[in-house]
């Protein structure tokens, strides 16, 4: 059996919030806490496995909604655009 940690829960949920929020490697995350860095590396994927849904979970209803709402959204920015080209194109033709 392993020898219990060192390191509190505490501490190592402050550790893993810190990597996640820094804009630093977890590598020198963990330099500067003194920890190894693959400590922390395993701390940050045990982690994001804990508290991330599962990527084929089935979506509730509000975030159905939202998800037709942005296609719907980006089906009218992409005619938009594709109106604005056509807009560029004309008048950028030579007038001569």
């Amino acid at each position: 059996m392993a020898p219990p940690s060192k390191y509190s829960p505490e501490f190592r949920e402050e550790a893993v919030q810190i990597a996640l929020r820094s804009s630093k490697t977890i590598s020198e995350t963990a330099r500067e806490l003194e920890l190894n860095p693959e400590t922390l590396r395993g701390w940050v994927k045990k982690h994001q496995k804990q508290h991330e849904p599962a990527a084929d979970g089935e979506l509730t209803l509000s975030e159905r909604a939202r998800l037709k709402e942005l296609e719907r959204r980006i089906r009218e920015v992409e005619m938009e655009n594709a109106f604005l080209k056509k807009c560029a194109a004309y008048f950028a033709k030579d007038p001569r």
